[in-house]
């Protein structure tokens, strides 16, 4: 059975359906660092096996006091910085480790933002839940709900992590990664493309946190500790994420008329570097054309996509006029794909760069709460114009 796939209307040559335009990106990561070598000393595995397996050789924690929406709030600012814009009228978050079982955090960090009043949820759909999310901006902006939205992915997945599983101990890592949507043309650099976003609940148990929901809750019985962790039965899906990014990818790049080779990089969700070259191999692309930066930064979840295009973007490595094709798979089972055409944008920092230096705020602690930005109506353009032109 089919899943969702969008496409903005037109007709005759002439666009009847406003875009969303990517105005600005920008990335996060805690500043605490953990190298294979501090896994090894209470896992059984080495370094090589990690690297060999994985191909991540670091990975950064949250320090005790910060959760997810300190995160999402510092990779927001870099993006509005990056997007020449102090405001949003709506703010969506993709997370499955919110700070509270309820209420949502995308309001919390909307308020933190100087955003108060602005639409704000969460969007749970794990590893594809950006995506998804991107999905969600792009009808708002469509249907003239909103003129500019604020898609964050951020996980802090060290809290659900199991620290005695070898196979997902290893992997697991905490990050955000935001960008901000702008209303605009469908045939200007930036416009997202077709949506493919499918499902199959058929896997939802290869994928999960078993305990902490209601069916745990009203189970009657007491959860063993290992249930309240991240599990993953990794052949399956491995097998599935190669098949399912595949199958989604052929479908937008037919879907915009582009071939595969048109594609000049795939920023696709960090999950390994296995995934990754099982992709770029299935696609029939040299496995470089793929962007990775699960080496420096682990796999964060929703956060591993716009995490991915901070860090392209501030590294040079996607460029203006480049065809980008972003593509995740994640729990549910979840799967999505989108495209664009990477637009010219403001310089951002890499993610790993000290926080708030790119809102030219000092430095926030855990637990602290960040200077606002000033929110001005969605009437007003931002003084320099929009980024991407």
């Amino acid at each position: 059975m089919q899943g969702i796939q969008y496409e903005p209307t037109h007709s005759a040559g002439t666009v009847t359906a406003r875009s969303a335009v990517l105005a600005g990106v920008g990335g996060w990561v805690p500043p605490r660092v953990v190298t294979n070598a501090d896994l090894s000393a209470g896992l059984d595995t080495s370094d090589e096996w990690i690297r060999s397996r994985t191909g991540i050789a670091q990975r950064h924690f949250v320090d005790p006091g910060m959760s997810t929406s300190d995160l999402a709030v510092e990779a927001a600012r870099r993006a509005l910085v990056s997007a020449g814009t102090p405001g949003v009228d709506a703010v969506v978050v993709a997370t499955m480790t919110p700070d509270r079982s309820c209420p949502a955090i995308a309001p919390e960090v909307a308020s933190r933002l100087g955003l108060t009043g602005v639409a704000a949820y969460d969007l749970g759909a794990v590893c594809t839940g950006f995506v998804y999310s991107l999905a969600s901006a792009a009808g708002l902006i469509a249907t003239e709900l909103a003129d500019r939205v604020l898609v964050i992915g951020a996980d802090v997945l060290s809290s659900v992590t199991n620290p005695a599983d070898r196979t997902t101990a290893v992997v697991l890592a905490d990050g955000a990664g935001a960008v901000v949507l702008r209303a605009g043309r469908r045939d200007e650099p930036g416009a997202l493309g077709s949506f493919d976003l499918g499902s199959d609940g058929g896997g939802s148990d290869l994928i999960q946190v078993a305990a902490g929901g209601a069916r745990q809750r009203l189970s009657g019985r007491t959860p063993d500790p290992a249930d309240f962790y991240f599990t993953m039965d990794g052949r399956e899906v491995f097998r599935n994420a190669v098949v399912r990014m595949a199958a989604s990818s052929r479908t937008v790049v037919r879907r915009v008329g582009w071939q595969l080779a048109d594609v000049d990089r795939v920023v696709s969700h960090q999950a390994n570097i296995r995934i990754l070259n099982a992709l770029a191999d299935e696609l029939d692309l040299a496995r470089d054309r793929v962007v990775a930066n699960i080496d420096r930064v682990g796999n964060t979840g929703a956060a591993s996509i716009p995490l991915a295009l901070a860090d392209a973007g501030a590294s040079g490595v996607v460029a203006a006029g480049d065809r980008v094709l972003i593509t995740a798979f994640g729990g549910g089972l979840t799967w999505g794909s989108t495209v664009l055409v990477w637009p010219r944008l403001r310089p951002a920092e890499r993610p790993g760069d000290p926080m708030g230096s790119a809102a030219g705020t000092a430095p926030a602690t855990a637990g602290t709460e960040p200077a606002p930005l000033p929110h001005h109506p969605m009437s007003e353009p931002p003084a320099t114009g929009p980024a991407t032109r």
